[in-house]
Parts: C-alpha cells; sequence; structure tokens
C-alpha cells in the first residue's frame, strides 16, 4: 500500500473506531461500515432533487456513478448494486477488488431498473446530471439522494452520501486527511505553481485537456500545480482540440490516457504522430502515460488518493 492511501485509510480507520456502534468482521457486499448511533436515524436529506427521509441506516445500497461507487467503498460499504462504463463490462481496475461480488446493474448511461428493485435497496445514489430521467422511477425503488453534477463538485458529494449514510464524521475525517497530504505534496515539489500541467486524454477521436473545472483539475489545484486553461466550448470541464491543435495543449507536464483501446480513442494515432514530439514535456522526458481509470474516469476520495500517490512518484 502506499504511502497516501495507508495514511487515509489509517484516518478512517481511527474515525470509524471513535464512532462504533459494533458489527462483525465479515466484508460483504450490502453492510455498512458502523459508524455512529443509529438514533441519528430516521433522517431527511437534502438533495438535488429535494428531500429524502430515510428510515434507517442503510444496508443495501445501490450506487448508479463511479464517482458514488468510489464515495461508499472509500467509506467502507459495500453495495449490494453498482453500474460499469461505456467501454467496460468490468468496474474500475482500480475498485474491482472492493467490489467483487457487487451486482451489476447496468451501465451509467442505461441503467436496469429491474435488476435495481430486485436486490431491494434501501438507498440508492446518484446524480441529477445523470440520472434525472429516472429519478421518480428510483425513488419509487427506495430512497434516493442524487447530487447535483459530477466532477469538480466531487468533495460536496462525498459529504452528501456520506449524510446518506450515516458515516459524515468519517467522511470529513478521510477528506482532511487527503487535503492535508495534497498540501505535503505541493510542499515536497517546492515551487508547485511553477509547474504547469496539461491533463490531457484520448475520447473517441478528440483530444480532450482537462480544466480546473474538471475532478483531476481539483486535485492539481489542492497539490498547487499549475494548468492550463484553454478556451472550452462543449464542456467547462474540458477543451477539445483536434490533432492539428495538438501543441495549444503544451506544458510542463502532461499526463495523458486513453478512454478504451488506443486504436479507437485516436490515441495511438496522435501520440505515432508529428505534432507529438514537439511538446515540452515530451520533448524533455516528461510525458507520463496515466491509467485512465484512475485520473479521469473514476471521481471520488479514493481516485483522488491514487493520482496523489502516482504524481508523487512522476513529480518528485
Amino acid at each position: 500500500m502506499t504511502r497516501t492511501a495507508r495514511a487515509t485509510a489509517l484516518a478512517l480507520a481511527a474515525a470509524l473506531s471513535l464512532t462504533a456502534c459494533g458489527g462483525s468482521d465479515d466484508d460483504t457486499a450490502g453492510e455498512a461500515a458502523p459508524s455512529s448511533s443509529d438514533a441519528a436515524f430516521p433522517r431527511t436529506v437534502e438533495h438535488a432533487m429535494g428531500s429524502t427521509e430515510i428510515p434507517e441506516r442503510p444496508e443495501r445500497v445501490v450506487v448508479l456513478d463511479t464517482g458514488e461507487l468510489d464515495t461508499v467503498l472509500s467509506l467502507g460499504v459495500t453495495p449490494v448494486g453498482a453500474v460499469t462504463t461505456a467501454v467496460s463490462e468490468e468496474f474500475l481496475s482500480y475498485l474491482a477488488e472492493d467490489a467483487e461480488g457487487v451486482e451489476v446493474v447496468g451501465t451509467i448511461a442505461e441503467p436496469d431498473l429491474e435488476a435495481i428493485a430486485a436486490l431491494e435497496p434501501d438507498l440508492i445514489l446518484s446524480s441529477k446530471m445523470r440520472h434525472e430521467d429516472i429519478y421518480a422511477q428510483l425513488a419509487q425503488i427506495a430512497p434516493t439522494v442524487f447530487a447535483d453534477r459530477v466532477g469538480v463538485v466531487w468533495k460536496e458529494n462525498f459529504l452528501l452520501d456520506a449524510e446518506a449514510l450515516g458515516l459524515e464524521d468519517e467522511a470529513r475525517a478521510a477528506l482532511d486527511e487527503y487535503e492535508a497530504d495534497a498540501a505535503a505534496l505541493g510542499e515536497e515539489i517546492g515551487d508547485p505553481a511553477g509547474t504547469t500541467v496539461s491533463a490531457m486524454r484520448f475520447v473517441q477521436g478528440a483530444i480532450r485537456v482537462y480544466t480546473a473545472e474538471s475532478f483531476i483539475g481539483t486535485v492539481l489545484a489542492d497539490i498547487g500545480l499549475g494548468q492550463l486553461q484553454l478556451p472550452t466550448d462543449k464542456s467547462p470541464t474540458f477543451a477539445e482540440l483536434s490533432a492539428e491543435e495538438l501543441t495549444q495543449a503544451d506544458a510542463d507536464v502532461l499526463l495523458y490516457s486513453s478512454y478504451g483501446p488506443e486504436d479507437e480513442s485516436g490515441a495511438a494515432t496522435v501520440v505515432a504522430g508529428p505534432l507529438w514530439p514537439r511538446l515540452t514535456a515530451v520533448a524533455e522526458g516528461n510525458a507520463h502515460a496515466v491509467e485512465d481509470d484512475v485520473f479521469y474516469t473514476g471521481i471520488g476520495l479514493r481516485a483522488a488518493t491514487l493520482q496523489l500517490d502516482a504524481l508523487r512518484e512522476l513529480l518528485g
């Protein structure tokens, strides 16, 4: 286990032990981590779609996005059901081990309502951005809590989901530990603001360069690193470039990945193309292929912690 992951795990374990009211040592799907007294339930949670009453501490949780899966596993809760991405029938690589045995209930784009209902959940977590159209149907199945959007607001979403689970104190402690470690990494680098990072991802033939308004942007900001600010069009989260515009993404450090196979995402063609060697980071040996699941597809505390671990090695 890396230093950051170990520190986060210890902080969460300490918070859990301070507030625990009991529980078993089994780590099976559907079990929630022990926390503060169940007297905290019933509770009403305010969220993007209104308010939801949660009568008892949730024990059978279904999550419908990568961020929610990251969150519940980070808090020691193994859900009974979760969705996968469009490019894989498996859970994200960095979550797969802890999510072993969790039922797949469709994809992010197409959750399987019948499969969700069959699991008899007592809490469903997702976001308005992803699943506003099916909120009413989900709410008929079980108490449902939606964040507003994803990405840059991951910390707020983490705390919201923790509130629904009754694990607010544990979540705050784990988040504080992450933020302290990000700041420590910035100090180790020395002058992080003097190093500009280009966060690049190849997606279906397009080149996306992520901004400060993205998940990875928040991690880079927590460290104190400089970031590119290219004009955005389709989304404030990223600028989209063509292969001919590649040099606009020039920076001191390049973190790039492929969403899906490289020959399908366009990564293979661009990396072998004539403009790639002209990038400063490439020319100076500071272009790093990173794991897409961790840096771009995944969202949440565990992904952010793993990013710190990787960046500590790459930039140290």
